[in-house]
């Protein structure tokens, strides 16, 4: 999607997590505890993927990308299948997607990525300690 922007990967917590529960430092109760709306979001809206549960290797896991954002309004929160996403971004100025990886078989999941949305031109940074003024410039007078 070209209008994604302000990604954040948790790839490297999701690897250290994993290592914990092989090294038998977590117990996989822990990390295998799916709420029943998250399963049932990963059934109906969820887009499955060619990988393998890290936990039980039995199943493919599926990912549900949930939408936060003012303008959503009564939507924010939901659960949307990623082809959804680029209409909402074309409708929208801005909104959060989380992606999260769920494994129907033995409840594994969590937080992969999450990243911003929507229409709205991303804004222009300043260098630090110059300050940026909202009020138009006027021209001086002699």
């Amino acid at each position: 999607m070209r209008t994604q922007r302000q990604l954040v990967d948790y790839s490297l917590r999701r690897r250290a997590l994993l290592r914990d529960v092989y090294a038998g430092l977590v117990s996989t109760y822990e990390v295998c505890d799916a709420s029943p709306y998250l399963k049932n979001a990963a059934k109906y809206h969820g887009d499955p993927i060619d990988a393998r549960c890290p936990i039980c290797r039995r199943e493919n896991l599926t990912l549900v990308h949930y939408v936060y954002g003012d303008e959503l309004r009564h939507a924010a929160g939901q659960a949307r299948p990623r082809a959804d996403l680029p209409a909402l971004a074309a409708r929208l100025r801005e909104f959060q997607v989380y992606v999260v990886e769920v494994c129907r078989g033995c409840d594994w999941n969590l937080l992969v990525e999450q990243f911003v949305l929507g229409s709205a031109v991303q804004p222009v940074t300043e260098p630090a300690g110059q300050a940026v003024s909202t009020r138009p410039r006027r021209s001086a007078r002699a």
